[in-house]
């Protein structure tokens, strides 16, 4: 009987909680999203606003854009799917070479003050640049759009990750560095026991940062460079504006809004799991 009356306390809190996860979660992000919709909607009345509203975007681009998303009719037809799929292979690319060479770089730079001295000023200056840019010099050095697009991301968005690693590894506690000291760590030891732990937070901000940047950057390039990828089919479709076409670009902005959304949610979910091992 007790186990059964405690099953029953258990399932109400349970019920409780996603009570409560419902209405302050997921209820006003709908009601927000709900508002936005019929006033845009409402604005499309007026004669002289030229954008389609919710209404026409959505039938406009409802076949193949988005019941066909996959869809490949050779070249660079294709549907959004693949061409966000190639812009995420970009950014995969670059995104994990620059976090490869910006932990590496971070942790080195922090951890030699005479070092850091030397190299913050420049990285400073250079982090400032915006993202397109680089692109000149990207295809000045590479002659190929798609490396130049890849370099594009990494440029972007290593500099948040150099910048949080190294004060991270700045920060880390002065008992902590003791410790090792009379423990004599050296080397991977001292890495995976003292510097890894301390600096896990400051380096998934970041990652979280990078991964946002690379995202704007990609779509940026891709602009310019061509080819497949949501970037060049939003440029390609504003170059052929019709009705039609500006739906179309709706539409993109919004797969590109959501894939944004879940690859910060992505690094946070990956983040809160290696920062609760840490501690």
């Amino acid at each position: 009987m007790t186990a059964i009356a405690g099953s029953r306390i258990h399932r109400k809190k349970s019920q409780k909680a996603l009570n409560k996860l419902f209405w302050k979660k997921i209820v006003p992000p709908l009601v927000a999203l709900a508002i936005f919709l019929v006033i845009w909607q409402l604005l499309c009345l007026n004669p002289n606003f030229k954008l389609p509203g919710p209404i026409e975007t959505v039938s406009e681009t409802w076949n193949p854009f988005i019941i066909h998303p996959f869809f490949d009719n050779g070249e660079s037809d294709k549907g959004l799917g693949w061409q966000i799929l190639s812009s995420l292979g970009r950014v995969g690319l670059g995104f994990s070479l620059a976090t490869i060479v910006g932990i590496t770089l971070g942790i080195l730079i922090g951890a030699n003050q005479l070092v850091y001295n030397a190299v913050d000023p420049i990285f400073q200056v250079l982090r400032t640049v915006p993202p397109l840019a680089w692109l000149p010099i990207s295809l000045a050095a590479f002659q190929q759009a798609n490396p130049s697009a890849i370099f594009v991301i990494f440029i972007t968005s290593i500099w948040p990750i150099i910048i949080n690693t190294t004060v991270g590894v700045q920060q880390i506690p002065q008992d902590y560095i003791n410790v090792a000291k009379v423990l004599k760590l050296k080397g991977p030891k001292y890495f995976f026991k003292i510097v890894f732990p301390a600096t896990v937070p400051y380096i998934f901000t970041g990652l979280r940062i990078g991964i946002g940047l690379s995202w704007l950057a990609i779509v940026a390039a891709e602009m310019l460079v061509g080819g497949v990828g949501i970037g060049s089919f939003i440029w390609d479709a504003y170059n052929t504006t019709t009705e039609t076409n500006m739906s179309e670009i709706i539409i993109a902005l919004i797969y590109v809004g959501l894939v944004g959304l879940m690859l910060d949610r992505l690094v946070a979910f990956i983040a809160s799991k290696v920062v609760a091992e840490q501690k």
